[in-house]
């Protein structure tokens, strides 16, 4: 049996927060630039995310609770995650 090097690109975590107060909080992750699309749409507001459970935690607009964490709204739907650095989902052109 020969080792063959793994060529499958990397991927993001299935969890992933944006808050440093979180157990699914990883700083260099988050560095590199991760990607999120919620049902097909590109979000830019994504405070959490976990793709085997299918949710997103989004930020809602620029209000804050009385600690100063932004306001969110878990939705439930198909997520994909991606690093920036990497070629992400392509969308078919019409």
């Amino acid at each position: 049996m020969t080792d063959m090097p793994d060529t499958s690109p990397p991927s993001p975590p299935d969890r992933l927060s944006v808050n440093p107060k979180s157990p699914f909080y990883n700083e260099p992750l988050l560095a590199r630039g991760i990607g999120i699309r919620f049902k097909g749409v590109e979000k830019t507001n994504v405070e959490e995310y976990c793709i085997s459970e299918g949710w997103v935690r989004l930020a809602v607009g620029k209000s804050v609770d009385r600690k100063g964490n932004p306001l969110t709204m878990k939705m439930q739907g198909p997520v994909e995650a991606y690093f920036r650095d990497t070629p992400g989902p392509v969308e078919p052109s019409s």
